[in-house]
């Protein structure tokens, strides 16, 4: 009985996009505006794709070096040598605990 069920959805879920694609093609062969635009909107989303991947491909490894600086310090190499050598978490550490008063 299961297997039928399986079966069943599978067909249906097959039918759906047979009848979605049929529907795309005729539209995308119809010389609409609204095909119009999403022909052009399609280009730039696919041009903007291609031009992200190849910008990835030449400056990617140089953005990564920038933001995993090597050096001294903590997480992605820390504060320049000449930074004050008390932090704000350092310096509020050995003050008394403040408390709220109404």
């Amino acid at each position: 009985m299961e297997e039928s069920w399986d079966f069943e959805f599978l067909s249906r879920m097959v039918d759906s996009l047979v009848s979605f694609l049929s529907e795309f093609v005729d539209d995308w062969l119809a010389n609409d505006t609204r095909v119009a635009v999403f022909k052009i909107l399609l280009s730039w989303l696919i041009i903007s794709l291609v031009a992200i991947h190849f910008a990835w491909k030449m400056y990617g490894n140089t953005v990564n070096d920038m933001y995993y600086r090597q050096g001294t310090g903590g997480q992605n190499g820390g504060t320049p040598d000449t930074a004050p050598h008390m932090s704000g978490w350092e310096s509020g550490a050995g003050d008394a605990m403040k408390t709220h008063r109404e």
